[in-house]
């Protein structure tokens, strides 16, 4: 799905895979190579970088839809302070790696997700995710994603996302499903 655009004005980026911001020029051009889960992949000048969401008119895209307040996909089943994990896992599904079209579920970079309800009564999310690669610099823009996208999760008052590289993540942790999609099986 490479597309070719010119830029309609400056715009903020962050290059891909040390995780620098740059400036992207107006009338520049680039290739889109990857628009999933809220952000584009775009190649400047020969880099990758990533551009958000916010900022895609200036690649004459419409904006992604934001999740603007908590949403909530249940009903019924849960008490009205309890997290629904079913939902912290979908808001995971649309984060993807800037680099590989897979979301990073599918693509075996969550270890562990757990919701606990403090003293005070409010919820906090715990989520221990990796990197495909321990010196990737896209960890600190891939851990504020999934803190956001999973805030907008009902009842979610906290996320805290810790970024381990121990056991280092492998091919084999990726599921099939994903293994087919990128050809892989």
């Amino acid at each position: 799905m490479f597309e070719h655009v010119t830029l309609l004005r400056d715009c903020e980026a962050i290059t891909i895979p040390n995780g620098q911001p740059i400036r992207l020029n107006k009338n520049s051009e680039v290739v889109i190579t990857q628009a999933l889960g809220g952000s584009y992949t775009v190649n400047y000048q020969g880099q990758l970088v990533r551009v958000a969401g916010k900022d895609g008119d200036a690649l004459g895209k419409s904006d992604f839809p934001q999740n603007k307040t908590k949403t909530s996909l249940s009903s019924g089943h849960l008490g009205d302070h309890q997290v629904n994990l079913r939902e912290i896992y979908d808001q995971l599904k649309s984060c993807y790696d800037p680099e590989i079209p897979v979301n990073i579920v599918e693509l075996g970079l969550i270890y562990d997700v757990n919701c606990y309800q403090l003293i005070d009564g409010r919820n906090l999310v715990r989520i221990t995710m990796t990197l495909t690669a321990a010196g990737c610099g896209m960890g600190s823009v891939m851990t504020e994603e999934v803190k956001q996208k999973c805030k907008a999760v009902a009842n979610v008052d906290d996320v805290d996302v810790s970024l381990v590289f121990d056991p280092p993540w492998s091919y084999e942790m990726v599921s099939d499903a994903a293994k087919l999609q990128l050809g892989l099986l």
